[in-house]
């Protein structure tokens, strides 16, 4: 393919340079292929040229100053060589899903995208779902490494859901995949924002940066006369309505007199009532999932997906709608009653929300946690998280969550600077504490175990 069929604006003596292929990977360059030397934030694409170039990489594109032919290789170079990517991928790989939704947001991301996906599922309709657990789909699941997946790698999976006549797809956003532009060029209609607190600032390093990313969805992403869905009582409502109104994109709201509200939702035993008001008509269903935030998460699923498929339809199944591995998960109980939540709550708000619904639907029961916090990351976290433990729950037991290169002992300290001694149980092996901390369990005890969720290790 002529390099002029992906890029705009070249010099006039380099239209007639072919390439056959793109990547991000010094390994996986072969004869003729792009490479794209991106910077990111611990190796820098810059060192990997001359690999890939032996690999057989014809074209070089970065943000070196030099521009034009070195030894038979044409260096292109640009400021943002992200960007680049995006917009040269989204030429090269035109077939796609017609109904592609994003979804962004602190927590319930995983949830918001699995729920979406039942909701096709159970209608009989072709969906997939890309994030954290990978790709699920009827016809294609695939692992992935990370939440939001390189650029070229996604519109490949995509490429070959459409091949698999997958018209309705739904991708998880997460703030660094948005940062590093893996979802600028795709004809992303529909844009869900769940909710935002402090995360990831080791990477963002401070709230305005982590929301501006976020916000790059609406911004940059969704497209003219697409669709934002977000909850009207969100802080940062306001900022999403202006980008809205700006760009001409349609709002649905989740709240008091929006798109969908959410009237009640009754505690019965093991399994919760609910009745939401959607278009002035009441609607009504019974679930077995845990905890109100998975109820605000469903409903983001549902007012997506009625664009889609009918309401009636949609709330037919919505008593078979299972939570996400690892996501407010029941996944034991004991003869005495006691039972075992597992939850992937890894920040603070995460955490906080977790236990106080939980306590909500469990009134009468002794609430026990069991968490760490990761090393490498944000540090600052710690104790505000071990202060929430600390207030709300009966017992902790603190354990170690994959400390990396920092020392664990140091972690665990940071955590339970505001816990007091009395509740405490510091359990390094995380197997151990599970095991401790479920052998602890009277009658009617819930035991939260956080911080991992789908990990299947």
């Amino acid at each position: 393919m002529l390099i002029t069929k992906v890029i705009d604006n070249l010099d006039k003596k380099f239209v007639s340079h072919k390439f056959s292929d793109i990547s991000l990977n010094s390994k996986s360059c072969k004869k003729d292929s792009i490479f794209f030397a991106l910077k990111g934030s611990k190796t820098n694409g810059n060192i990997f040229i001359n690999d890939a170039i032996k690999n057989g990489a014809k074209t070089i594109i970065s943000n070196f100053e030099f521009q034009g032919y070195k030894n038979n290789v044409l260096f292109l170079n640009f400021k943002n060589p992200r960007n680049a990517l995006s917009q040269i991928a989204s030429r090269i790989y035109k077939i796609l899903p017609k109904n592609i939704v994003a979804v962004t947001g602190t927590n319930g991301k995983s949830s918001v995208a699995d729920f979406y996906y039942q909701i096709f599922k159970l209608n009989n309709k072709n969906c997939a779902s890309i994030g954290t657990l990978g790709v699920k789909s009827q016809k294609i699941n695939i692992s992935t490494k990370n939440t939001t997946i390189d650029i070229i790698s996604l519109y490949k999976i995509l490429k070959k859901l459409k091949k698999h006549k997958i018209n309705n797809c739904i991708l998880e956003a997460s703030s660094h995949g948005l940062h590093q532009y893996r979802l600028h060029g795709l004809n992303i209609k529909t844009g869900i924002f769940t909710n935002i607190s402090r995360d990831h600032f080791d990477y963002h390093k401070n709230y305005n940066n982590y929301l501006d990313s976020k916000l790059m969805l609406f911004n940059d992403i969704v497209k003219k006369n697409g669709l934002a869905i977000f909850n009207k009582e969100l802080n940062e409502s306001n900022k999403i309505k202006k980008i809205c109104y700006k760009k001409k994109i349609k709002i649905q709201q989740i709240g008091k007199k929006s798109s969908i509200e959410l009237l009640d939702i009754k505690n019965i035993k093991n399994y919760k009532k609910i009745n939401f008001k959607y278009k002035k008509k009441v609607f009504s269903f019974k679930t077995n999932l845990i905890g109100d935030v998975q109820i605000n998460n469903l409903m983001f699923s549902v007012l997506a997906a009625s664009n889609h498929l009918p309401i009636k339809k949609i709330v037919k199944i919505l008593g078979f709608i299972k939570p996400l591995n690892g996501r407010l998960e029941m996944v034991g109980k004991l003869n005495n009653e006691a039972k075992v939540i597992l939850d992937y709550a890894h920040t603070p708000n995460a955490l906080e929300t977790t236990i106080n619904c939980i306590k909500r639907q469990f009134k009468f029961s002794k609430i026990k946690i069991l968490f760490g916090c990761g090393g490498e990351r944000d540090k600052i976290k710690r104790p505000i998280m071990g202060r929430i433990a600390n207030k709300l729950c009966n017992t902790i037991f603190l354990t170690d969550d994959n400390p990396r290169n920092e020392n664990p002992e140091l972690i665990r300290k940071q955590i339970k600077k505001f816990i007091k001694k009395d509740k405490l149980y510091e359990i390094p092996s995380r197997k151990n504490a599970i095991k401790k901390a479920i052998l602890s369990l009277k009658s009617g005890e819930i035991l939260i175990v956080a911080g991992k969720g789908h990990e299947n290790y």
